[in-house]
């Protein structure tokens, strides 16, 4: 079985989300199909230093131009176990709602639903328009998931690395690579 995920990494605020789900989809096992948007690279840079890409390459197995239509995730015939967007820009989930394949990381996405395969956003944004919620409701229907990446409050995390590693751990655990990575919520334990 193809233990290969595409990670897309859009311009959204939130670039250390992409490091953390590429440090998690590395501990479950699966090769990285990285795609980065030309945003995204902006972001990583503004957010995390110049380091940050090269840091994220470094995690992948192949990275692909965002303008590279041939590349192989850009076909349905190339099996891969699905895709997560991290983070998830509103330009690209309205792309990806709408079919617009303008961009390898849309097409990918576009791939994904269309060959029923696990497609997950983590959309950022906030406050929401109108708009952002139809191209929500769009993508879903469709069967995409869009996963905001909203911290467990109910961990009580102790750091933002904490917050990230289980927003992390939560897209990678929806695309089912193997036992659940995320920590749950119990009743008993967690919380006084």
């Amino acid at each position: 079985m193809s233990r290969r995920v595409v990670l897309g990494v859009s311009g959204a605020s939130g670039a250390v989300l992409a490091l953390a789900v590429a440090e998690a989809l590395r501990a479950a096992g699966a090769e990285i199909e990285l795609v980065l948007s030309p945003s995204a690279r902006r972001t990583l840079a503004l957010e995390l230093g110049g380091e940050a890409e090269a840091e994220l390459r470094a995690r992948a197995a192949r990275v692909h131009a965002c303008g590279d239509f041939a590349a192989p995730i850009a076909s349905g015939s190339v099996p891969v176990v699905g895709m997560i967007v991290a983070p998830c820009a509103m330009r690209s989930l309205a792309a990806i709602a709408h079919g617009l394949d303008d961009t390898l990381l849309t097409r990918a996405a576009g791939v994904q639903l269309k060959e029923r395969r696990p497609l997950v956003l983590l959309a950022r944004e906030a406050p929401l328009t109108l708009a952002h919620l139809r191209a929500m409701t769009a993508v879903t229907e469709m069967g995409g998931i869009v996963l905001p990446p909203v911290p467990a409050f109910y961990l009580r995390p102790a750091s933002v690395e904490a917050i990230t590693a289980q927003i992390a751990a939560r897209a990678v655990d929806l695309l089912k690579l193997g036992p659940p990575r995320a920590r749950p919520w119990s009743q008993e334990g967690d919380l006084p």
